[in-house]
């Protein structure tokens, strides 16, 4: 990778800085498939996944002292993707269960409810951790680390913690709420093979 800036850059924050790039590519990528792939039956158990994985990616962001861009203004990293179509086609897959409710900061007394849709906050967290790939694409890793960072802090390490507790919601309702089913309609069968 060449970038003005390389020498600031110890192989460490290269190592840290590749494996965010490898982690929002991952993510993209999945986010994307899963959205056009259409299949409602694997759709929350894949987000869950790829939204935990990315979170681990932020976390390791989160435990480092502030990154400082090189640069008083940031450089022009190219034009945002336009992850429209792909919100829509996660609004339509996730019917049913794409606005959910969050305490917005758990420290506030009293708490804050916020109404959100995973669908949103999802393309919202793309668009985030996109405009961070393409500064470290184009070379410039002290800006890709400072933007992922501080976006992280900021803004898709909450949407994404949201949305993680909102989808892990969504299958342990389909787990237990089906098993609670299970064992009264099992109950059910039971009086009446007694009756």
């Amino acid at each position: 990778m060449t970038s003005d800036n390389a020498t600031a850059v110890t192989s460490e924050l290269e190592d840290l800085a590749q494996g965010i790039a490898d982690q929002a590519e991952s993510f993209l990528l999945a986010l994307r498939e899963i959205a056009r792939s259409g299949d409602r039956g694997t759709a929350v158990p894949l987000l869950l996944l790829e939204v935990s994985q990315l979170l681990l990616a932020g976390a390791r962001l989160g435990v480092q002292t502030d990154f400082v861009p090189s640069e008083r203004f940031e450089p022009d990293a190219g034009p945002d993707p336009d992850l429209d179509l792909m919100r829509e086609r996660l609004a339509e897959l996730l019917e049913g269960v794409d606005d959910f409710t969050e305490v917005f900061d758990p420290y506030v007394d009293p708490p804050e409810l916020v109404s959100s849709r995973l669908s949103d906050d999802l393309a919202d967290i793309a668009a985030s951790v996109a405009h961070g790939l393409r500064h470290f694409r184009a070379g410039s890793t002290q800006e890709a680390l400072w933007w992922w960072q501080f976006s992280y802090v900021s803004s898709w390490g909450a949407e994404a913690s949201a949305s993680l507790r909102a989808l892990q919601s969504v299958i342990a309702h389909d787990r237990l709420d089906a098993a609670e089913i299970g064992e009264i309609e099992a109950s059910r069968v039971a009086a009446a093979d007694d009756i």
